[in-house]
């Protein structure tokens, strides 16, 4: 494995647009230059294989989710540089050597080196540093494949190895379905805090049939309280159609794109009839979880996929009325995750202290919303309270910015370049 060398012609061309277009905002070029930079050069490798590894940050080991968000702001070089999309393809079929390895693990290692939750009750292997499902864990890779072909135009990472990978994915996308009758997964950890493990001796709690899919932690690793995560479930929705145009337009394989419909139409079924409420409020809203029996979560989590970023995702466009009514209500004290504070106010998670604002989620608030002025308003907001370090962070108070969790966590870094990105009109073609 080796490190990267200099950056790219292409990232500094990018960097000198940014700095035409932000003559008047120096502190913001200067943290998307350090973002950027220290993405490319402290969380990306090339392994021997020809293969891409990307750890998250402040943790050594490859999150599916996590590395596909890392490199996406990179699809805009990729469109002019044929180093940056070789590297990007070396993600995506690294990813999917992952998910044929094992399609329910969350987090890998560079090798087969044991590292990682080891002692879970799960079925784990050397490769394999966290066995927790989670249906973005699928999604991701499906998304970063078919983004690099619509940046680029490249189509090579559709084979056989793709069409295994999705085909793999579509079973067990089915099999979830039905998870209390017909899944083998269960996943337990000891001597943690109950978030980090799954009730019912790692079966989760119980679900009914909704023609959704099973998921058994949200996309911030902490478990589900019902079953049913909703935005995952639209992700999935997405990336299936994602599936369906490369079965068609590119494997020329009907029986995929077939297989791939169906499910969606499933899933999206599901999402219509059991995934919405009606809140005295705000009128219809989608609930965040739910498991068939009546019981419904609502709130949103900072962590992608999440409620406020479905438009972000492609699931629904920002003027869906469900959706407003849901991003009115996910934006407000109604949200418990929401917090307000003298810094920021923000959508946070279970996974960090109360107050905690992500600066994930004060960037897809800003990408998800279409005034300019208000992803300004945003991203100044991202400036002021980076504690003074020029980089992003996981989570911080909102009452005092200089207290707040992981100093390098590398898919902050690149929300905030996307948003900035977005902000002077540079967008990853979708």
């Amino acid at each position: 494995m080796e490190s990267l060398g200099q950056e790219p012609i292409s990232l500094r061309h990018l960097s000198d647009r940014m700095s035409e277009r932000l003559a008047e905002s120096p502190h913001l070029l200067n943290i998307f230059r350090n973002a950027i930079r220290n993405t490319w050069g402290t969380t990306l490798k090339r392994m021997a294989d020809g293969t891409t590894f990307v750890i998250t940050g402040d943790i050594p080991a490859m999150w599916l989710r996590d590395s596909a968000a890392q490199v996406r702001p990179f699809l805009v070089l990729a469109a002019e540089d044929e180093e940056t999309a070789d590297l990007i393809e070396g993600l995506v079929i690294r990813q999917l050597r992952s998910i044929l390895h094992d399609p329910y693990a969350n987090a890998f290692n560079e090798g087969p080196n044991g590292h990682g939750h080891q002692d879970d009750e799960t079925e784990m292997s050397p490769w394999i540093w966290e066995r927790k499902y989670e249906i973005d864990s699928l999604c991701y890779p499906l998304q970063l494949g078919y983004l690099l072909w619509k940046n680029t135009g490249r189509t090579s990472q559709f084979d056989e190895i793709f069409k295994e990978a999705a085909e793999m994915i579509l079973d067990l996308w089915t099999t979830e379905q039905r998870h209390e009758t017909e899944s083998s997964y269960r996943f337990q950890r000891k001597n943690c805090v109950p978030t980090d493990t799954l009730i019912r001796e790692g079966k989760g709690a119980e679900t009914a049939y909704t023609g959704m899919t099973w998921s058994g932690f949200r996309p911030s690793d902490d478990a589900c309280d019902y079953g049913y995560l909703v935005p995952s479930n639209m992700f999935a929705v997405v990336v299936l159609g994602y599936v369906q145009e490369i079965a068609r337009e590119i494997l020329q394989d009907e029986a995929l794109y077939s297989r791939a419909h169906k499910l969606a139409m499933e899933i999206d079924e599901g999402i219509q009839q059991f995934g919405i409420v009606e809140h005295p409020e705000f009128g219809r809203i989608y609930a965040y979880e739910t498991d068939g029996l009546g019981h419904h979560n609502l709130m949103d989590d900072a962590n992608v996929p999440s409620l406020l970023s479905i438009s972000y995702l492609g699931y629904r466009g920002t003027d869906a009325a469900v959706y407003q009514n849901t991003r009115r209500f996910i934006l407000s004290k109604h949200n418990p995750y929401y917090y307000q504070g003298s810094a920021a106010e923000g959508i946070g998670s279970p996974h960090t202290p109360k107050g905690y604002v992500w600066h994930i989620a004060l960037a897809m608030q800003g990408l998800t919303d279409d005034r300019r002025d208000e992803k300004e308003r945003l991203l100044k907001v991202m400036s002021e309270t980076d504690a003074g370090t020029g980089l992003m962070h996981e989570s911080f108070r909102a009452d005092n910015p200089a207290d707040y969790t992981r100093p390098w966590f590398s898919w902050a870094n690149m929300m905030f370049c996307e948003l900035l990105m977005d902000y002077c009109g540079i967008q990853v073609q979708r």
